[in-house]
């Protein structure tokens, strides 16, 4: 799959959401881990009931590898069947990367999630875009030979963001200068919608931020963090979209994955109160982005 699939999934469903299904351990439903005995088999438990579930609701999943890799060898083997899950199931399926520090770890992730024996297949990867042009190099050639699709970061949506990422150097924020970098690559990746699969993630919590970036550069495709964290909103992200309300996604994680605790629940019925969750992310989003 590729951006442009993601955005096919999108226009079919009418839905411009992601559902991140990372979550602290204390969020998973109590009665997963007394019956499955570890950690590990009950958020691989959690997650492939989520998926099964959410399937003809949102159109794309998140999956973050250190969330299972904080949980051993088994966690990492939950991780690939939740990743080949997602993907039998027809999801677009987005896995978030473990910080790379050099180029090394840049070409051994890539064959990891891209190679012909990959063992954690994804169709999107997210990274951080400050390691520099020398580690978003390394996934280039899966990007063009594999269609995939690498969406580095450049701004986060916690609250402390701004104290590195909007220092301004020279005449550009840290972050816009970043968005630079990471636009260099897009140029040979475009795909039938008119998006680069090089494109980029930012966080869901500045307008004038999502305002700059799809109107500095209309061929990136924006994955938009955090619509659940505090200060973000559906009327912020709506900023990320174009005239068409394409270009794109927006990821929510623990107000639909834990929506149940919300709910004064003892997570006995989690899937129910996620289903509920990911409806209402939809309406939400919609009231402020239509679909054509």
């Amino acid at each position: 799959m590729s951006v442009d699939i993601l955005q096919e999934k999108i226009r079919k469903m009418k839905n411009p959401a992601m559902v991140d299904l990372a979550l602290k351990m204390s969020d998973l439903p109590p009665h997963l881990s007394q019956e499955e005995g570890s950690a590990a088999a009950a958020y691989g438990r959690f997650c492939r009931e989520l998926l099964g579930e959410l399937k003809g609701i949102v159109p794309a999943v998140r999956v973050g590898f250190t969330a299972f890799a904080l949980l051993g060898p088994d966690g990492l083997k939950e991780l690939t069947g939740v990743l080949e899950l997602a993907a039998a199931q027809g999801y677009y399926v987005a896995l978030e990367a473990p910080y790379i520090l050099s180029p090394m770890m840049a070409q051994a992730t890539a064959e990891a999630v891209w190679g012909d024996e990959a063992i954690y297949p994804c169709d999107g990867l997210i990274i951080c875009a400050y390691s520099g042009s020398d580690t978003i190099k390394q996934f280039v050639p899966y990007v063009k030979n594999k269609k995939k699709d690498l969406f580095p970061v450049v701004r986060t949506s916690n609250k402390t963001a701004p104290e590195l990422q909007d220092l301004l150097t020279g005449t550009r924020l840290v972050h816009a200068a970043a968005a630079d970098l990471v636009n260099r690559f897009g140029a040979d990746n475009v795909g039938k919608f008119g998006y680069v699969r090089i494109s980029v993630m930012a966080g869901a919590n500045s307008a004038e931020s999502l305002r700059n970036l799809r109107g500095k550069y209309p061929k990136l495709f924006l994955l938009v963090d955090d619509m659940d964290y505090s200060g973000c909103n559906a009327k912020i992200c709506a900023n990320a979209f174009d005239k068409f309300g394409h270009g794109a996604v927006v990821c929510a994680g623990p107000t639909v994955t834990a929506a149940w605790q919300q709910a004064d629940s003892d997570g006995k019925d989690y899937l129910e109160w996620a289903v509920s969750a990911a409806e209402r992310m939809k309406k939400n989003l919609t009231r402020y982005v239509t679909v054509l």
